[in-house]
């Protein structure tokens, strides 16, 4: 009983010294290790969230230290992990290149695509400032003055020296300058306000595009890197039959339009949404926006809309200024409008590509039209206001809204379901138009005696001259001519249909010219008629530009309203303008075919090789009554020259053949 006794005065006594004394708890507490403490605490919190009691709570202790030396060290884990990981890639791509380089050229690219942009981002965040530093003396007014006329009369100059020697062979390329400077002279005149255009966006516009068409279409280096991204953006769509082929079947995707073209609408989509999800679509648009906006003097606004309409629709590309549109002058917001007009989609290009039209041409065509929006949208309606958007920072774009990849796939491709509806709704209603109007003026025509007449026929002979001052060989003009009517009455879609219908007749071997009707364009004219169709400018388009923009800024209904026909038009003349580039620069790529050699085998198809070297054949074959007709040229002497004449009879029909 004392020891009983003795005991609870102790217990007592100790929890009213705890009672009377709350900071000896603490002070043991703080007697402890650091150490001792933190692991109690995290074990008795690991032990709490698993319900654990004390005995199984002090065995998880080890647990509990291990995952706190792994949050205090994360950072150093990432670390390494992240080195390994670059030293087995570096390992990877290494062997990759040393094995077939031809083979790992896609991974070479995109590597220093990668290291590129890595690079650029750790020296502008290095020295950055010490570089605005440093070009604070160009700031001078007076300095930047006479760099400006230095420029200029160097630029001149130039261009007229390069013209004078590169057209002494080629004379139709003149047609092509004189071209140009057509349409700038008609867009001048029809100018909103004259004594307010400046000439600098102007000329700079137009000579980016000129610099960038001679990097693409004469370089060797930048013809090779396109033609290169266009065989990869091909075999990059060629996986929509994957998808479409399991869901339609192998039949409706090899035949029909629908099920062959639409799909890759839906692919393209998804695609671009997941690159907008990791910031590289805002990336490279802030980046190709910057430069044209210090080169040119375009505010950050407009720029950025006209740079977004490479990578993105009409409708969508506003959606990146879409909180600065209210505030934008009538001057920002016909160059907005002008680059919807003048360029075409991501999503729509990869459906163009697949009706067989050159990826090449269409990406540069999309490309060359960004900077000449701009300068010939400043030629029409040139600022007479107070911007609000000056500053060269530019405008920030925010990230995509998903939380995750998979998210973003997912959304891009719903969102893509409205354009393929749209799509095949325009094709649908303007084919059905277009036809009934045909039957209309057939029926028409004919009471008069005029057989034949259709909208396709009137459009060739009212656009003739224009397309013909793009640089089109004047027997070509009619075909194309028909395909830019098309184009601007009906649809894009419809007209590059048109367009790859010519094109695989010339590839398998169609004779140029049937009963008095050409059959196909040259390869002059169809690269030509690419970059003149490159555009959503068509009458459609005003209905899709408005109704957009309304959207997001419904209080300027009125004033979208005045400006959208004088975009449209001038959108159209970018077009014209990128055609007549192309008509400058292009000339005949690679090797002629050896037609001697190729006669010389045994072809039993036809080709577009097939077809040239037959018609030089018969045109070096003369008849001499019933003798055996004779060579002349390369053909002369040649024992399979009569064996050669024989196959090209089979297959085309000349006079020497009779």
């Amino acid at each position: 009983m004392e020891k009983a006794g003795g005991r609870e005065p102790i217990a007592v006594s100790t929890m009213k010294s705890g009672i009377e004394n709350p900071g000896l708890e603490l002070m043991e507490e703080v007697a402890k290790p650091e150490g001792s403490r933190n692991t109690e605490a995290q074990g008795h919190s690991l032990g709490d969230e698993l319900g654990l009691p004390p005995r199984h709570r002090r065995i998880l202790q080890p647990f509990t230290k291990a995952r706190r030396f792994c949050k205090t060290h994360a950072s150093l884990f990432k670390k390494i992990l992240l080195g390994l990981l670059c030293l087995a890639y570096a390992a990877y791509f290494l062997a990759a290149c040393i094995l077939d380089f031809q083979r790992a050229l896609a991974l070479f690219v995109i590597t220093c695509l990668v290291i590129f942009i890595l690079v650029h981002h750790v020296l502008k965040k290095l020295f950055g400032k010490k570089l605005t530093r440093c070009l604070e003396p160009f700031k001078n007014s007076c300095l930047r003055v006479w760099m400006k006329w230095v420029f200029a009369g160097i630029s001149l100059v130039g261009l007229i020296l390069w013209l004078a020697l590169d057209t002494a062979q080629r004379p139709e390329q003149l047609i092509s300058f004189a071209g140009i400077c057509m349409f700038v002279l008609i867009l001048f005149a029809c100018s909103k306000h004259h004594r307010a255009v400046c000439w600098r966006t102007v000329f700079w516009g137009l000579g980016l595009q000129f610099v960038f068409g001679i990097l693409v279409i004469r370089t060797d280096p930048g013809f090779n890197a396109f033609q290169w991204l266009g065989e990869q953006i091909q075999i990059f769509l060629n996986y929509t039959v994957a998808g479409s082929s399991f869901v339609f079947g192998d039949v409706l995707v090899k035949d029909v339009f629908a099920f062959q073209s639409l799909p890759i609408i839906l692919f393209f989509g998804c695609v671009m949404s997941i690159l907008y999800y990791l910031g590289l679509v805002q990336w490279v648009v802030q980046k190709i926006a910057w430069f044209l906006q210090i080169t040119m003097g375009t505010t950050a606004t407009e720029t950025l809309a006209v740079t977004g309409n490479i990578f993105v629709g009409m409708t969508e590309a506003p959606l990146l200024i879409r909180p600065y549109l209210a505030d934008m002058t009538y001057s920002e917001i016909h160059a907005v409008m002008t680059g919807g007009f003048a360029t075409i989609s991501g999503t729509v290009l990869g459906a163009f590509i697949s009706f067989g039209i050159d990826a090449a041409s269409l990406i540069s065509a999309s490309v060359m039209a960004a900077p000449c929006a701009l300068a010939l949208s400043k030629l029409v309606y040139p600022e007479v206001e107070e911007s609000k958007f000056k500053s060269e920072e530019g405008v920030k774009l925010p990230p995509g809204k998903e939380k995750n990849v998979l998210e973003a796939a997912s959304s891009g491709a719903t969102d893509a379901i409205g354009l393929v509806a749209n799509v095949a709704a325009n094709l649908i209603a303007f084919l059905a138009v277009l036809a009934f109007v045909n039957a209309a003026l057939s029926w028409l025509g004919q009471l008069v005696d005029i057989q034949g007449l259709t909208f396709q026929v009137i459009c060739s002979y009212v656009l003739r001259p224009l397309v013909f001052m793009m640089g089109v060989d004047w027997t070509d003009c009619p075909m194309v001519a028909e395909m830019v009517g098309i184009k601007f009455f009906t649809n894009e879609f419809v007209a590059y249909q048109q367009l790859s219908q010519y094109k695989n007749k010339r590839l398998s071997g169609v004779e140029e010219w049937i009963g008095g009707e050409k059959q196909w364009i040259s390869v002059r004219a169809e690269i030509i008629t690419t970059f003149s169709l490159c555009g959503f400018a068509n009458l459609s388009s005003i209905g899709i530009t408005l109704g957009g923009l309304s959207s997001m800024v419904p209080q300027r209904k009125s004033d979208l309203s005045k400006v959208v026909v004088s975009a449209l038009f001038t959108g159209v003349c970018v077009s014209l303008v990128s055609a007549c580039v192309a008509g400058i620069l292009y000339v005949p790529r690679g090797a002629e075919t050896d037609c001697v050699s190729f006669l010389n085998t045994s072809f039993t198809n036809r080709t577009y090789e097939t077809y040239v070297c037959c018609t030089e054949l018969f045109q070096s074959t003369s008849l001499n009554g019933t003798n055996p007709p004779s060579f002349s040229g390369p053909w002369e002497d040649k024992e399979f020259s009569a064996m050669a004449l024989a196959n090209c009879c089979g297959l085309y029909t000349n006079a020497v053949c009779a």
